[in-house]
């Protein structure tokens, strides 16, 4: 006795043979979508490079000037001016000590220049109190002669 084969296990109908490439459309679509992501790296890459040139550019700060100041006991009232050497080519400073009151308070005002500039590229005023300081004539009459 034969016993007949399940219809599942019949072997397939003969198909029409058809190409398993793409179609126009989807080879357009997918140029499209690859040159969009492009694109966007493309921008997005420009975006943090200019970023990383922003974050490198240091402007000198006059901070560092009045620290080194600070730890001095004595100051003398006037002008001084240099430059930072190979720590920040192109930069100079100037400082400027006069007297602000009878008791020994000085106030400091830097200025930061970047070369050729004229206007400063960092200023800073601060006050000292260093009553040991040798006082100028003006602040020797401010402070009763002595």
């Amino acid at each position: 006795m034969r016993f007949p084969h399940p219809h599942f296990l019949r072997p397939a109908a003969p198909r029409a043979v058809r190409s398993h490439g793409f179609t126009i459309l989807e080879v357009t679509l997918a140029m499209a979508m690859l040159f969009a992501i492009t694109f966007v790296l493309l921008q997005i890459t420009s975006t943090n490079l200019k970023l990383a040139k922003v974050l490198q550019r240091t402007t000198v700060d006059a901070s560092s000037l009045a620290a080194e100041l600070s730890l001095t006991n004595r100051l003398e009232e006037g002008t001084d001016s240099g430059d930072f050497g190979d720590l920040y080519p192109n930069h100079n400073w100037t400082r400027e000590i006069t007297l602000a009151g009878t008791n020994g308070l000085f106030e400091c005002r830097f200025s930061v220049f970047k070369a050729r500039d004229a206007k400063p590229e960092s200023e800073l005023v601060v006050l000292l109190f260093r009553p040991d300081s040798a006082r100028t004539s003006a602040g020797a009459r401010l402070n009763g002669g002595r």
